[in-house]
């Protein structure tokens, strides 16, 4: 495939950085950019999946939107890491808390991702339900977050297909059989991209909703009150 691609606009590789972090809300790259960044420029904005590239302390970053879902990030990091010359991508979104040692706000790190998608089989032919982000990239998130003085919680995540069950128990399952901690809906997708194209990638979350006590936070919050885990991300090494 030719660049530009479908779905990125962006003409020359060396527009989009080596490291690039991925929120999933294209509101939440605009405001990482506008609020971190210095001498950004938009690189994106096909489908306003807007993807901005600038500079945090003297160090190149693309920040780009995934949207919601394995398919959409899917689509998003295999066309960086393969037309676009990038090495890591860390993904930095929203998830829901499935039991009370993880409340609003806390950051979690992925150690690990299971999914019922058949996303990876479909890619590779990988028929695991539980795939690895790069142990590596996790240690300079770890190192990251300890130089900041930031609490993190390594957990498995689940990245779910379906955002609406009829099953008010399914969670329980999840967590109490499979021992995911988290529910969120798109690392699984971008750990098989990373593993079959030979990159790495990790997976940053923040708990904006308490499955059991249906505590949460406002979209508004979601897009902009997660400063923790975008200073852990954008301080990596």
């Amino acid at each position: 495939m030719n660049i530009p691609t479908p779905h990125i606009q962006v003409t020359d590789p060396a527009l989009v950085a080596t490291t690039v972090l991925m929120p999933g809300d294209p509101l939440r790259a605009k405001y990482i950019a506008e609020t971190y960044l210095e001498d950004y420029v938009r690189i994106n904005e096909v489908r306003n999946m807007f993807g901005y590239t600038g500079y945090y302390k003297k160090k190149k970053i693309t920040v780009f939107a995934s949207g919601m879902g394995i398919p959409s990030i899917g689509i998003y990091s295999y066309e960086l890491f393969s037309f676009y010359n990038v090495e890591r991508i860390i993904r930095i979104g929203s998830c829901g808390s499935y039991g009370p040692q993880l409340k609003l706000y806390d950051v979690v790190l992925a150690s690990d991702a299971f999914s019922t998608s058949t996303y990876a089989q479909v890619l590779n032919g990988d028929t695991r339900n539980i795939i690895e982000p790069s142990m590596e990239l996790n240690k300079a998130l770890m190192e990251s977050a300890a130089g900041l003085d930031i609490p993190l919680h390594p957990a498995r995540v689940n990245s779910e297909d379906a955002f609406y069950t009829n099953d008010p128990k399914h969670y329980l399952k999840m967590r109490d059989e499979i021992g995911c901690k988290v529910v969120e809906m798109e690392s699984f997708g971008l750990f098989a991209n990373a593993q079959a194209l030979g990159r790495q990638a990790a997976c940053l979350l923040t708990v904006s909703d308490e499955i059991e006590s249906g505590r949460k936070t406002t979209s508004g919050e979601r897009q902009t009150a997660f400063g923790r885990m975008m200073e852990i991300a954008l301080n990596v090494r």
